[in-house]
């Protein structure tokens, strides 16, 4: 039995999804499409080789001196970026996305430590080997160790990426451009005429909108387990309130987004100048570290960049709760103040 309080919000939430599953074509873009996407960028992504490499060397007796000749070469108009580091923290560098190789000086051979389906690592290990083979440390043999296992390939570190991605374009198209709809369509008029709070309309959409988010959470997750076998390290339990709150942050900024506009096509324009520099800078397909250190304080100031961090923390690392608390407490700040917001601008006309 449903208290008298929350009527009104339990027959919007149910209207809404009663509107969604009248739509054949709405199914497909977003529960469809999201899976499509994924398996497409998996096999890509897979076997492909993107750029910009970075190496770092492991410390070693020769590491200084291999270290000092990388940084010294360029090798075709570029310089790499070398650092020197114990072996356990290239290895987690490595496996973060951070770098793109790390080199280990053997006394008596150069060992290259990298993935060989990432088009940086690739790139990056036959530079350093043109970088030494200039100097006199050529007479060395040369190994090769390829990182394969679950949790350091480049798709363990893209699948987490295309769920916050998914998650943005659900929260700002599924509830920002939908409220911009109706608004076009004259439903408000009819809904005017009802007894209920603005809250409850608005928060219907929010409701109904990870109500429609679980669905395909599930089956993202279940394509990258078993297709790509992608490993989830941490508690399902903690993935899930990553999952949800950066859900409502991005269901937030919709509701704020659509508070005002009157027009389908603004609210389309103002949907991809959100999204495009989150694409960009928040580490869906390559890490954000990436980028210049003055620019991380915007960069992580970014809600995809806590979420993609967060789900990439939950699922390879193992992260706990207590690990991605502050990344979900900028999340649910910002889910908190732009409804607030959108409930504060929100207008029927």
């Amino acid at each position: 039995m449903i208290p008298q309080r929350w009527l009104p919000l339990a027959e919007l939430v149910g209207a809404r999804i009663r509107e969604f599953v009248r739509e054949p074509e709405v199914i497909f873009w977003v529960y469809g499409f999201p899976l499509v996407l994924a398996v497409g960028l998996g096999y890509a992504f897979s076997s492909s080789r993107p750029e910009s490499p970075v190496v770092d060397v492991a410390q070693s007796p020769r590491a200084e001196k291999v270290a000092e000749h990388l940084r010294s070469e360029r090798w075709k108009d570029e310089s790499l970026k070398v650092d020197l580091l114990p072996e356990n923290e290239c290895k987690a560098r490595l496996k973060k996305g951070k770098t793109s190789l790390f080199v280990v000086a053997h006394a008596d051979k150069i060992e290259y430590v990298y993935d060989p389906a990432r088009a940086d690592s690739t790139q990056a290990r036959y530079w350093t080997e043109a970088i030494l083979s200039r100097k006199h440390d050529s007479e060395n043999a040369i190994s090769e160790t390829h990182i394969t296992e679950r949790g350091s390939r480049y798709i363990d570190f893209l699948l987490p990426g295309l769920i916050g991605m998914n998650i943005m374009g659900g929260g700002l198209f599924g509830v920002g451009f939908v409220l911009v709809d109706m608004r076009v369509r004259k439903l408000f008029k009819r809904l005017m005429a009802t007894p209920m709070r603005h809250s409850d309309f608005l928060l219907s959409l929010l409701v109904a909108r990870l109500v429609f988010l679980l669905p395909e959470m599930a089956s993202l997750l279940c394509v990258g387990y078993f297709w790509f076998d992608v490993p989830i390290h941490g508690s399902t339990v903690t993935l899930l309130a990553v999952i949800l709150i950066g859900a409502t942050a991005f269901s937030g900024i919709g509701l704020l987004l659509g508070s005002r506009t009157e027009k389908t096509e603004t609210a389309s324009g103002l949907v991809n100048m959100l999204m495009l520099p989150m694409y960009i800078f928040s580490g869906v397909f390559f890490s954000s570290k990436r980028f210049p250190d003055e620019a991380q304080p915007m960069i992580q100031a970014l809600p995809l960049t806590q979420l993609n961090d967060a789900l990439r923390e939950v699922m390879l690392e193992g992260a706990s709760i207590m690990d991605v608390s502050w990344r979900l407490g900028i999340l649910s700040a910002y889910a908190l103040v732009t409804f607030t917001l959108a409930l504060w601008f929100f207008k029927w006309r």
